[in-house]
């Protein structure tokens, strides 16, 4: 029988925050914009109204909440069906410091998540031997822990064509972003931080950085920025860490950004690189250039890191002058160190139709597909390491399994039902599962929730 077993802390502090903003939704409810009310952007409503006065003052206040379940419907490394839920809560302030203070052009955002719960990707599909590299439940990860996920400062100046953020931030929440309506991982947010994971830090970790951004025309602006490299950063404890104790070197990335509109229709075009001047590691040779798995030398050092990105976006059709609905196609790929990296490279291209049908205009369906590819000097390595051990077995657990390159589909469906509450039942498709062509492919059902209270 299937074990459909979830996360025992998930479900409690989902039902627990359900259940207080319920009652407080229905306190409110009589005095109130209804809460509930499909139009409201929130699911408690207006608050009689308080929620947009506060807004109009420069506060805006949000309880975000992301649920994602994913099901092994067939293959993997590990056949045996189950489902796994992972969440994540955010709640965060926005204030408007032109509003609150009169300081011109000026921002501030606070930010706290937390996550929780468990992935298919880790239990059923992947080789535990190796891992995976893309995931079923893109919400699970780094660390199931509260953290302190956005503390930054912005200032904008002349005219607003200069624009400075300083504060806690991660790179991909303004190099090489990109939208999170797909739930697996290589169709999620900035895909540089999920192939060079040990340098670049997605949401919802946070480290001190700076962000320079100009505008060079409207559509057109450059960035930098500098982001403090601390794997300290990652461990569960450190979700809260101010301190620079830890810290490595920085990631210095650099991107031009284009937003042209098309036929009146936007548009986003992305390209970038990034260099860490930390040391890192060879992922095959020790400092003789031998192969270190076999010469039982350490792997050598380099100096730093680096590595390119290319994104975009397009809506190529609208229904008639409504340009909320109608076709967008995308595609993303990144390069990188072939002597420090496990990935080489990655490539992803899908489209997104929004409003299929009339009586239907806010849904959404996706389709898209993804090729990691590993580095072979990772390959070689594992290769010499079942060398030295004399195993050449797959099925022996002192295996090292070789990889190569794994490939993803997601196809899913997002039912708006509310202004605050969309539901996207999706299909996946993993060919190879972590690279290793012994794992049998794998097909998976999710479900993914995002919501707004």
């Amino acid at each position: 029988m299937p074990d459909f077993s979830f996360s025992r802390d998930s479900a409690i502090s989902a039902l627990r925050l359900l259940g207080g903003c319920t009652a407080l939704g229905f306190a409110t409810y009589a005095q109130a914009a209804p809460a509930f009310d499909s139009d409201s952007p929130w699911m408690l409503g207006d608050w009689n109204g308080t929620r947009t006065e506060l807004a109009e003052k420069g506060y805006d206040f949000k309880l975000d909440y992301t649920g994602e379940m994913g099901s092994n419907l067939h293959g993997g490394y590990d056949h045996d069906r189950t489902a796994r839920y992972s969440d994540q809560f955010g709640l965060g302030t926005h204030l408007d410091l032109q509003k609150i203070l009169g300081w011109d052009d000026a921002e501030f955002q606070l930010t706290i998540t937390k996550r929780s719960g468990n992935n298919i990707s880790n239990d059923r599909i992947n080789d535990p031997r190796v891992g995976g590299f893309t995931s079923a439940q893109e919400v699970w990860g780094r660390g199931q822990t509260t953290r302190l996920t956005q503390m930054w400062y912005q200032q904008k100046f002349f005219d607003q064509k200069l624009d400075i953020k300083v504060g806690r931030f991660g790179e991909g929440e303004d190099f090489n972003s990109f939208p999170c309506d797909f739930q697996n991982l290589a169709f999620c947010g900035s895909q540089v931080g999920n192939w060079v994971g040990g340098i670049w830090y997605n949401w919802p970790v946070s480290q001190w950085a700076l962000r320079v951004k100009y505008h060079l025309t409207p559509e057109l602006y450059a960035q930098v920025g500098a982001y403090e490299q601390n794997p300290s950063n990652l461990d569960r404890g450190n979700g809260f860490k101010l301190s620079g104790s830890g810290t490595q070197g920085a990631v210095l990335p650099v991107e031009l950004v284009w937003t042209p509109k098309l036929n009146g229709l936007p548009g986003e075009y992305r390209a970038g690189y990034y260099y860490s001047s930390a040391k890192a590691s060879d992922v095959y040779k020790d400092q003789n250039g031998q192969p270190a798995a076999l010469s039982g030398e350490a792997y050598r050092s380099a100096s730093s890191k680096h590595g390119v990105w290319f994104g975009a976006q397009q809506q190529v059709t609208s229904i008639a002058s409504d340009h909320s609905r109608g076709l967008s196609v995308f595609a993303n790929a990144t390069m990188h160190d072939k002597k420090t990296n496990a990935i080489d490279n990655y490539v992803q291209a899908g489209v997104v139709y929004k409003g299929p049908f009339d009586a239907r205009a806010k849904d959404d369906i996706g389709f898209a597909l993804a090729r990691v590819h590993v580095n072979p000097a990772l390959r070689k390595n594992a290769e010499a390491s079942n060398q030295a051990q004399a195993v050449y077995d797959y099925d022996d657990p002192s295996f090292l399994p070789p990889q190569d390159t794994e490939y993803s589909a997601e196809l899913y469906y997002g039912v708006h039902l509310a202004n605050w509450l969309t539901v996207r039942p999706n299909l996946q498709y993993i060919r190879h599962p972590g690279g290793v062509n012994d794992v049998d492919d794998a097909l998976i059902a999710g479900i993914k929730i995002q919501s707004s209270f």
